[in-house]
């Protein structure tokens, strides 16, 4: 049950198109008109995040997991635009974006964006993106400018031997999600020379709220056959429904209705890996046909609040993006005339659903790195201790030995 109210995330970038239609899905009340290869770039979109939400499910071992496919996926598509040769190709393929010319995508990634941030007055949803790029390091102005005009992203020169470029990066995670997920990388490695990031934030209110006097504590059933006692919410509302043999489910909209979550209970017998296994485009789509608005529906559901993280290397490369992580064959040559390769993928994730609405955040870094750095910077001896080692402590006028040790296994201890 945990993982299938976590479902919300997989399926945020279909919601914020599908929920722009009214309950009679009449056409001239859309706010986002879709062209064919804007509609072409959807399903992309969707055929993505179903897929690496089952891939990611398949290999987290924590209970609840979240993730927002369009913040991974414009993230990579602002490194697609540096991408060339055979790296380009599995960036297409992993992303499903064949057929697309990197202009068109673009352009429909612009209008998407734009009318995302102003489809409801009653919902707050944000999206920003930014480089922060070593100084000196010499990036080709074109990839630089078609982020800046398409992707709006925010651009920095920072100096990555400075341990303040963390913080810098880090505070700028911070201030696009709301203070929800406060960092986003630990450390910069000496070969990083760009951090490319993407934040969405979300807070929309119930259009009918859960009556908190009405939440109680009630037994959940875990997976496992255990019972707990958590705080469920309770309304009856009048909402979309449906049922079949695989799930029950219903879809709940925020403030005007331009936003919805929908919720799926699988049937007895069926578990989440069930219905998520049965997930595609395809399925998607019969799903969200079936739902009937329906009086009287009784909803009662756990409140819930956590976060998830995740690195997507791994992930990714399954998916087909190989090259792009190869330090020796990765095509980056869009982005510079030094061998460049993606190093780390990272995507963290907070959601928090409570009587009154919803609040959820999601941050996708792509660091890319170099083979070597190709700017003048003046010799470095890096010193690692990473074995025993003996110390000492003296005093500078005398040169007196005050203290002298040997580390073996280094601990620390309160």
């Amino acid at each position: 049950m945990k993982r299938i109210l976590s479902l919300f995330a997989i399926f945020f970038v279909t919601l914020l198109i599908s929920c722009s239609e009214d309950v009679g899905g009449q056409d001239q009340d859309k706010n986002i008109r879709l062209d064919e290869k804007s509609s072409q770039l959807i399903e992309a979109d969707n055929a993505f995040g179903l897929e690496i939400f089952q891939k990611i499910v398949g290999v987290s071992k924590e209970d609840n997991v979240m993730i927002s496919p369009l913040s991974i996926s414009v993230a990579l598509a602002m490194v697609y635009n540096g991408a060339d040769g055979d790296t380009k190709t599995e960036m297409e393929q992993t992303l499903k974006m064949n057929g697309l010319t990197t202009d068109q995508i673009n352009a429909t990634y612009a209008y998407l964006i734009g009318a995302l941030k102003s489809l409801d007055p009653d919902v707050v949803f944000e999206i920003a993106d930014a480089i922060f790029y070593r100084n000196g390091f010499p990036f080709k102005e074109d990839f630089i400018n078609v982020n800046k005009d398409i992707y709006d992203a925010e651009v920095a020169g920072l100096d990555f031997q400075d341990p303040g470029a963390v913080n810098t990066i880090n505070n700028w995670v911070a201030g696009k999600t709301h203070n929800k997920i406060p960092t986003i990388i630990n450390q910069l490695d000496p070969y990083d020379v760009m951090v490319l990031l993407n934040a969405v934030y979300f807070n929309g209110i119930w259009q009918n709220k859960f009556d908190e006097k009405g939440t109680h504590e009630l037994d959940f059933h875990k997976a496992d056959g255990t019972v707990i006692q958590v705080p469920m919410m309770n309304k009856e509302d009048k909402v979309d429904y449906v049922s079949n043999d695989l799930f029950s489910a219903v879809r709940m909209p925020y403030g005007a209705g331009q936003y919805n979550m929908v919720v799926f209970l699988p049937d007895d017998g069926k578990t989440t890996n069930d219905v998520i296994s049965a997930l595609t485009v395809d399925t998607w789509k019969t799903w969200m046909e079936s739902f009937e608005m329906t009086d009287h529906v009784v909803i009662t559901m756990p409140r819930f609040k956590y976060a998830f993280e995740l690195k997507l290397n791994d992930v990714l490369s399954d998916m087909g993006m190989v090259k792009a992580f190869s330090s020796q064959n990765a095509d980056f040559s869009k982005i510079s005339d030094q061998q460049l390769y993606i190093s780390s993928v990272m995507h963290k994730s907070y959601i928090d659903v409570n009587e009154n609405g919803t609040e959820a955040a999601a941050v996708t870094s792509v660091t890319v790195s170099a083979t070597s750095i190709g700017v003048d910077e003046p010799k470095k001896t890096y010193f690692t201790v990473n074995r025993p080692f003996v110390y000492a402590i003296t005093e500078k006028d005398t040169g007196a030995i005050l203290f002298m040790g040997k580390v073996a296994l280094p601990v620390y201890a309160n």
